[in-house]
């Protein structure tokens, strides 16, 4: 019972949290600041993935103890099978002593009225021979009574036994059904979570568009590529230092500018995309109708077109023509495949700008319109399934699970890390001489601006130091969170900001030592596998410390100015004097 009333308070819980959700998002769609929705939305799958873990437990518990309890029930049934057939022995083994007794009375009762003890006296050499026999008859007669007896308890025994197996037997086949009634109970609750936590993931990654979209970077490569080398601008203030993001979001999938450079190197299509989606093969589709609509979302808003798959792919502007035909071949099928995994066949509709993939109403022609007919129908699969091929415009050299930019909740199985290179790489230069995106002018850059800067990303020393601070309070208490935004936000749970000054105060108050200014900030270390900073050194008025990399970016992406962001896993510090 206890266990029950446990069960049913997580559910409860669960109920509110959905309950919550629900209010949650119909609140977002008006929110202004796309950061801190993206964060508040980050945590709302958090503590989802903590709500439904406990129920999914508690599942793989029930389906073991339905499966113990199967197992018992078996047990009961052979040993009432075993008890069955020896109660059927006893019996008979009692009826037949109670018929050697009946008989071995009736003789001795006969024997008895033919003797007379005092022929004992009389009788010569018979009398040895009389004792002999009456004594035999007593035994016999008593250990028949003994017999009869011990066999009456064993058959009494047997009968409560086969009680109590019963009893037993029923009490293990109704905790049985209670389980599995339970475990039918879970599943749909766990589904019903696990559907939530699918809007949720959609919701953070129309968010992310929604955030690239106002920092203005291209997620397609055929896009104005308006991202701008920081490193040339000064902003006006002396000293000061940019984190520059190696590619742009979301870095999944295929990279449009590593294709053209494998293209460049001698790759043809296919090879191209084994590169960058796991375990696929390549089917053909036809006869499929595809229908755009004018919203950013898949389903929702007005059908602009529709025509068939072939005709929808030859007006897709993801990539300019003039890019070599192996590199237009592998984009031709990546957005063949992603439409028709997108719209499940085509019964829903896609969105036509970047939150799907770009798409114009006339078709683009050229040397985009040869390599749709070259590749005509051909889809990538994995598990007879097409693919869902994600696609950006630049990775910086990396490509990553969806996981691993907090993208989705789970990486699709054909979703790969790849080190985008033509070699090995053992330094940040390695990498701006390999990677295969590095023409992309989103391949290294600064993203986000203040226009009272000369419109850079630089920060003042001062601005870095407010920063590292108030990462050095979030390790000493987290639940300061909401006071450490840039700006007010009590929507999204950003209240009470505490200016620099203030959270001075605050990690002096808990045994830190702040920084009014930083000299020297650089990478400290990284991972060149799978492209990923792990670790920070900052030095300044206060001495150095050494700070996790990626603990600073989700900091830096709450506290900077303006839009700044550090929008990568990889990222690097520049200084300039």
């Amino acid at each position: 019972m206890k266990q029950i009333f446990k069960i049913s308070f997580l559910s409860i819980l669960l109920f509110i949290f959905f309950l919550s959700f629900n209010l949650l998002i119909s609140h977002i769609i008006f929110a202004d600041d796309l950061t801190d929705q993206i964060n508040t939305i980050t945590k709302q799958i958090t503590d989802l993935e903590n709500a439904i873990n406990p129920l999914k437990k508690e599942s793989g518990d029930v389906q073991s103890k339905i499966s113990q309890y199967k197992i018992q029930i078996q047990k009961v049934e052979s040993q009432m099978t075993d008890l069955t057939q020896r109660l059927v022995d006893k019996e008979a083994d009692l009826e037949i002593q109670k018929l050697l007794l009946s008989e071995r009375v009736k003789r001795y009762y006969k024997n008895t009225k033919k003797f007379n003890p005092l022929l004992l006296f009389f009788a010569s050499g018979d009398s040895s021979s009389l004792l002999q026999q009456y004594a035999w008859y007593q035994s016999i007669i008593g250990q028949d009574k003994s017999n009869i007896s011990q066999y009456s308890q064993e058959i009494s025994t047997l009968n409560q036994n086969k009680i109590n197996l019963q009893n037993e037997q029923a009490k293990i086949a109704k905790l049985k059904k209670d389980l599995e009634d339970r475990f039918g109970f879970l599943t749909n609750e766990i589904q019903k979570a696990e559907t939530y936590k699918a809007q949720l993931s959609q919701k953070l990654q129309n968010l992310e568009a929604q955030r690239i979209a106002g920092l203005g970077l291209p997620t397609s490569a055929a896009g104005t590529m308006s991202c701008v080398d920081d490193r040339t601008r000064d902003p006006g203030f002396g000293t000061g230092f940019a984190f520059f993001t190696f590619g742009i979001p979301h870095h999944i999938g295929l990279n449009q500018y590593g294709a053209y450079g494998r293209a460049n190197a001698g790759q043809n299509y296919h090879d191209i995309l084994n590169a960058y989606y796991n375990n696929i093969s390549f089917d053909h589709r036809s006869g499929i109708t595809i229908k755009v609509n004018n919203s950013n979302e898949v389903n929702h808003g007005n059908i602009i077109w529709t025509g068939s798959l072939e005709d929808y792919v030859k007006r897709i502007y993801e990539v300019p023509s003039s890019w070599p035909s192996e590199a237009l071949k592998a984009q031709a099928i990546a957005a063949r495949s992603y439409v028709l995994a997108t719209t499940n066949n085509g019964q829903d509709s896609i969105c036509a700008n970047q939150y799907c993939q770009v798409f114009k109403t006339d078709p683009k022609g050229g040397a985009w319109d040869q390599a749709v007919n070259d590749t005509s129908g051909e889809v990538m699969i994995k598990d007879g399934q097409v693919i869902k091929a994600y696609f950006a415009s630049t990775a910086g050299g990396y490509t990553y699970f969806t996981t691993d930019v907090k993208w989705t909740g789970s990486n699709p199985g054909y979703i790969k890390r790849v080190r985008d290179t033509s070699g090995d790489i053992n330094s940040f230069s390695d990498l701006f001489s390999k990677a295969y995106d590095k023409d992309s002018k989103c391949f290294y850059a600064a993203q986000g601006y203040r226009a009272e800067y000369n419109k850079s990303a630089w920060l003042k020393p001062s601005e870095v130091a407010d920063i590292v601070n108030t990462v050095l309070l979030y390790q000493k208490d987290s639940s300061l969170q909401n006071h450490l935004c840039y700006k007010n936000d009590s929507s999204n749970g950003c209240t009470d900001t505490w200016g620099s000054d203030q959270v001075k105060t605050e990690l002096k108050n808990r045994g830190g030592n702040p920084f009014n200014s930083i000299s020297s900030a650089s990478v400290s270390d990284w991972d060149k596998s799978i492209g990923r900073t792990t670790t920070l050194s900052f030095s300044g008025d206060n001495g150095s410390v050494s700070l996790d990399a990626q603990l600073f970016k989700s900091i830096f992406n709450i506290r900077a100015p303006a839009n700044i962001s550090i929008v990568g896993p990889l990222f690097n510090i520049e200084k300039r004097d």
